[in-house]
């Protein structure tokens, strides 16, 4: 059954069949392009890809860590984002290198021998990033080598965010460590400066003891020194009275009085170094806590300089590495201001640690001193109580020798060699009272120096408990759950929601559909005559000459672009109400692709097919990628697709305006048509050379 529409370049009619065609061809178009295009997300299964692990696991805290497989296990496993994922084959050098050379493989991804000990190099002194390799095949499809290197990027992303969690997490939980251990320090500080406190208290109360000592012990000597010459006299009139007789008897009687006076000053002077004795053991013990701190101090200075050090450095090193990140955050700068309270305090507390040896010495001396002293002073007393009875007995002796002069004569000589011994032993009272004089006020004077180190002690160790507590304060703490939930979140700080796994995006499938549309519209006009035949011979105007050319094709392209509506809802499965609005702008850009293809070829003739073949070139390279040239884009932008395209938009994502798309399309539809009649009216005149054919 033929139809009364004139066929393109031929006198045949136009059957059903030609119509059939036309309608179908932007179907059969539009279909393939979705079924090749839309969501590729879902078949990424059909690119095969190799990985070849050549890692070689490393050994950290006795425990193998092989990063390189678990790697290869996260792209093999594919991600929870994407539907599927790509064919991997886990093979070797060889294989991947022949593979990708006959087409087996479309890439190959490469993990080194290095990648675990680089990934985990982190936690030495000499960090290196972990690299792995992919090569693709030079034959590969356009978009085969950007899947690939996206998934995989993908994989070794997620991997060093968890390597980086790992390490974020065990620096946080070092600082909870860290700030214990300073606690326990400042603890140890405030113990110490106790102590050292106890220490100048102490060491006071024995200055003081020692400095009246050394008061009484001076006039002591001076009496003792005395003391020596009188009994030396007794000797001498000892010796005269046993030569003298009777003349000795009122002398004997003096001496009786003086040994009498002389044996009360003894005993005086016993009395007095009891006294001294007394009150030398009275001066307090240093407190054995004291000596232990001071001892504890002085052993483990060195390491507790190292700690205290150490921890300075660690602090600075944060404070440099927050400096360097340019990390204005709460956490650096708290950790660069207690990086310079400790670097401040840190040189009094190593001149403490570097005395600690010459203050523990000083008060082991300081304890020692004291029981001598008491024990000198006890024997001292004991020397002068003995002196006392020695002249109790002289003056004895003196009484009996004046009731008889011959008894006298008789004693005489043992008292003169009495008299010399207590002269000796008083000469040595005096000097032994005389020395402890000395040690007393040198003690007193080592106390006075001991008082001032300790108060100084007390200070510096006031000071560093002070600086300690206050960085232990500082510095923050997490509980394991805490450092790994801040460690995740300091490991990917930025997080994209609303991305999709669609590689296309939501513009794909109105792209596709314009473009078969607009071949679609070219199709038609490659079958049907754009202009009649008999424009020279009708006699109806232009206009309807134009009209009757359009309205089979306007008639198609409408069904061609309910038809390509229709392949889109059984592929995409949009909601009715947008799909509504989706293919009412199909239908109109059906319409008015018919109304610009007609006018292309009724203007240009077969150059107006080149010319829309180059239209839809523009529409597929403006639309794919967004860094195509400026003038590329606008050129685009001016082509009657552009409407389609942003109309077909707006209806599937609300973004811009379906109105302005409708009118753009519609002036469109009008300009074609007004050209098309320009062109049929051109054919309805001829020149005179060529007259119409009979």
């Amino acid at each position: 059954m033929t139809l009364p529409i004139e066929r393109a370049r031929t006198r045949r009619p136009v059957t059903w069949v030609t119509i059939i065609g036309a309608l179908l061809l932007p179907v059969v178009v539009g279909a393939i392009l979705v079924a090749a295009f839309y969501d590729p997300a879902e078949r990424l299964d059909n690119v095969t890809a190799a990985i070849v692990n050549d890692d070689e696991p490393v050994t950290i805290d006795d425990q193998t860590v092989p990063l390189g497989r678990q790697l290869t296990a996260g792209l093999v496993e594919g991600s929870d984002d994407l539907p599927s994922n790509l064919d991997w084959t886990i093979t070797n050098d060889d294989d991947a290198a022949a593979g990708l050379a006959d087409g087996t493989y479309s890439a190959v991804v490469t993990i080194p021998a290095e990648f675990s000990a680089a990934a985990t190099s982190t936690a030495g002194d000499d960090p290196e990033r972990a690299v792995i390799e992919v090569t693709t095949a030079p034959d590969n499809l356009v978009v085969d080598d950007a899947i690939t290197a996206q998934i995989t990027s993908a994989a070794a992303s997620i991997m060093g965010q968890e390597l980086s969690e790992v390490y974020l997490e065990n620096v946080f939980l070092g600082f909870t460590t860290l700030g214990d251990q300073l606690g326990e320090a400042a603890d140890g500080a405030d113990q110490l400066a106790s102590g050292a406190d106890q220490l100048a208290d102490g060491t006071a109360q024995y200055v003081d003891g020692v400095g009246q000592l050394a008061a009484g012990a001076q006039p002591l000597a001076t009496g003792a020194s005395a003391l020596a010459p009188g009994i030396g006299e007794i000797a001498d009139g000892a010796a005269a009275l046993s030569a003298g007789g009777y003349e000795a008897a009122d002398g004997i009687d003096d001496l009786a009085g003086g040994a009498s006076a002389l044996s009360t000053g003894a005993s005086d002077l016993a009395d007095g170094l009891s006294s001294l004795a007394d009150l030398t053991a009275q001066i307090p013990e240093i407190p054995q806590g004291v000596i232990d701190a001071a001892d504890a101090v002085a052993a483990n200075s060195e390491e507790i300089g190292q700690f205290v050090t150490g921890s300075a450095a660690t602090l600075t090193a944060l404070a440099d590495e927050c400096r360097a990140a340019g990390d204005t955050g709460t956490v650096c700068a708290e950790i660069i201001a207690l990086s310079d309270e400790t670097n401040a305090a840190l040189p009094t507390v190593t001149e403490i640690l570097d005395d600690s040896d010459e203050i523990a010495a000083g008060i082991a001396q300081f304890q020692d001193a004291g029981p001598q002293l008491t024990a000198a002073l006890q024997a001292s007393a004991a020397g002068a109580d003995e002196i006392a009875t020695g002249i109790g007995g002289i003056a004895g002796g003196a009484s009996q020798a004046a009731s008889g002069v011959r008894e006298i004569a008789a004693g005489t000589g043992a008292l003169g060699t009495g008299a010399d011994e207590a002269s000796a032993g008083a000469a040595q009272v005096a000097d032994g009272v005389q020395q402890l004089a000395d040690g007393a006020q040198q003690a007193a004077d080592g106390g006075t120096a001991l008082v001032t180190g300790s108060d100084q002690t007390a200070d510096g160790a006031g000071e560093l408990a002070s600086g300690l507590h206050t960085a232990a304060d500082e510095i923050p703490s997490y509980t394991d759950d805490e450092a790994q939930t801040l460690a995740s979140v300091v490991a990917d700080p930025v997080e994209a929601d609303g991305i999709g796994s669609d590689l296309f995006g939501a513009t794909a499938v109105p792209l596709l559909a314009a473009l078969a549309l607009w071949i679609g519209g070219l199709g038609t006009f490659v079958a049907l005559q754009a202009v009649t035949a008999r424009a020279l011979t009708s006699r109806s105007a232009s206009a309807l000459l134009a009209l009757r050319g359009l309205a089979p094709a306007a008639a198609i392209g409408a069904a061609q672009g309910l038809l390509v509506a229709g392949v889109v809802q059984i592929a995409a499965t949009y909601e009715f109400g947008e799909w509504t609005v989706f293919a009412g702008v199909c239908v109109v850009a059906g319409i008015a692709f018919a109304g610009v293809n007609q006018a292309l070829v009724a203007v240009f003739g077969g150059a107006g097919r080149w010319i829309a073949a180059l239209v839809a070139v523009l529409a597929v390279a403006a639309g794919i990628v967004s860094t195509v040239p400026g003038w590329l884009s606008s050129l685009a932008g001016a082509m009657p697709t552009a409407p389609a395209y942003s109309g077909m938009v707006a209806a599937l994502t609300s973004d811009g305006s379906v109105g302005a798309a409708l009118v753009g399309l519609t002036v469109w539809m009008l300009l074609a048509f007004i050209a098309t009649v320009i062109a049929v009216a051109r054919r309805r005149s001829a020149p005179a050379a060529h007259p119409l054919p009979a």
